[in-house]
């Protein structure tokens, strides 16, 4: 046991020193990535943007199977940083939503737009678009709903 103990002392002490080295690790600093925390943290100090919508749900009545639904949501950054979109995921294939791919700047507005495919979805329909910001929450969710008469079968 106390072999074991000692090999194994060694072991992490040689680990140590070897893991050390040597070389000024200062030298191994980029300045572009030291401009770029800056940059980062300037940002944040400001505070987190903020999304506002015009609306956060979106009822479409009552639509014939087959057609395509389609609104707009209009965003406002109300943030004192720029609110950055990076992806907007649905809750299925038939939503298809479209973001500003820019930064939106404090006070400023931006639109998402989505549309929605009724074909092969009867009836009573909810679907949802996630946002991923950088707002506190990080996560803005907009909804679609309404009901869709069924197409007469043959």
């Amino acid at each position: 046991m106390k072999k074991t103990i000692i090999t194994l002392s060694l072991a992490i002490t040689s680990c140590v020193f070897i893991s050390c080295g040597k070389g000024n690790a200062k030298s191994k600093i980029k300045k572009e990535n030291v401009v770029n925390a800056e940059k980062r943290d300037n940002e944040i100090s400001k505070g987190a943007a903020e999304a506002i919508f015009d609306k956060e749900e979106f009822d479409f009545g009552t639509v014939e199977e087959g057609e395509v639904v389609k609104t707009t949501f209009t965003i406002t950054n109300s943030g004192k940083s720029n609110l950055i979109i990076t992806d907007a995921k649905a809750t299925c294939g038939c939503t298809i939503p479209e973001w500003p791919k820019e930064p939106i700047a404090p006070g400023k507005t931006g639109e998402i737009k989505v549309s929605f495919n009724t074909l092969g979805k009867p009836n009573k329909q909810s679907k949802s678009v996630t946002l991923y910001t950088n707002t506190e929450k990080g996560l803005e969710v907009v909804k679609i709903k309404g009901m869709v008469t069924p197409r007469a079968r043959e």
